[in-house]
């Protein structure tokens, strides 16, 4: 499991020009999923996301967590994440689960976050249109193994 995790200002995602999620100040997390992730991995990343200090303090420094702020987190599927560029051109995204083996465990992901925080989500397997107002920027990329 990997994660892209971005400190936002605002954040929202689109698809079909409606939009499906928004979140003032907070997190978008960009989540794909390989071969053999599991309910074990989906725990330890949502621990780490939300506990994650990279908001400032009164002091300007990076020490407070999503929790601290009492923000939000927009949670959208992503198995480009896996995308295998070493060979050619054109990515291979063989390393990404199937949609079918995927959702479920996006759907557990969500679940999971949600019981510490409230979510927004785009719709998984959707075109979507997704607006970061990346804030710092702040952008850290966290796997699971």
């Amino acid at each position: 499991m990997k994660v892209v995790v971005q400190r936002s200002k605002k954040s929202s995602v689109e698809v079909d020009n409606v939009v499906v999620g928004s979140i003032d100040k907070g997190l978008v997390v960009l989540v794909g999923f390989t071969h053999g992730d599991d309910i074990h991995d989906i725990e330890y990343l949502v621990d780490k996301i939300i506990n994650l200090r990279i908001f400032d303090d009164e002091n300007g420094v990076m020490n407070k967590s999503i929790l601290d702020v009492n923000g939000s987190i927009l949670s959208i599927s992503q198995f480009t994440l896996y995308a295998d560029t070493l060979k050619g051109r054109r990515p291979s995204y063989v390393n990404a689960l199937k949609n079918i083996e995927a959702k479920p465990l996006y759907d557990l992901f969500n679940e999971k976050l949600r019981e510490k925080i409230k979510v927004e989500t785009g719709i998984f397997g959707s075109d979507m249109k997704v607006a970061i107002t990346n804030d710092g920027p702040v952008t850290i990329i966290m796997e699971s193994r």
